[in-house]
């Protein structure tokens, strides 16, 4: 992705989404605005030394991100899985996408915590 849209992208999606997932899709509506995401093919970190393979995606989840252009925005998100060939474990990374108790990011909930 070339820096210039990646820092438009930055403007409007949570930083971590831009620098680890890549957009596949994107629809657009009259009311909503739903994008597809699926996280790189980069292994964590921490798992870099072991002998690992993709294996798969986490089934996809939805949630609210802050509403563009006065249309409600849908966060489509695929996670993958990596399979440790040695000893059969499944990893994955854990974003913490989600806001406790809620369908939304933790930025878009804690802005409206705040309007409350």
């Amino acid at each position: 992705m070339n820096t210039d849209l990646q820092s438009i992208l930055k403007l409007v999606l949570p930083e971590f989404l831009v620098d680890n997932f890549e957009i596949t899709k994107i629809e657009e509506s009259s009311s909503r605005i739903e994008l597809y995401l699926e996280e790189n093919k980069t292994l964590p970190q921490e798992f870099i030394s072991g002998s690992f393979i993709l294996h798969g995606f986490h089934k996809q989840i939805k949630i609210k991100d802050f509403p563009m252009r006065g249309k409600q925005v849908n966060l489509n998100i695929k996670r993958r899985r990596w399979l440790n060939k040695k000893t059969n474990e499944v990893i994955s990374t854990d974003w913490k996408l989600i806001a406790k108790g809620t369908r939304m990011t933790d930025e878009f909930a804690s802005f409206l915590k705040e309007l409350n």
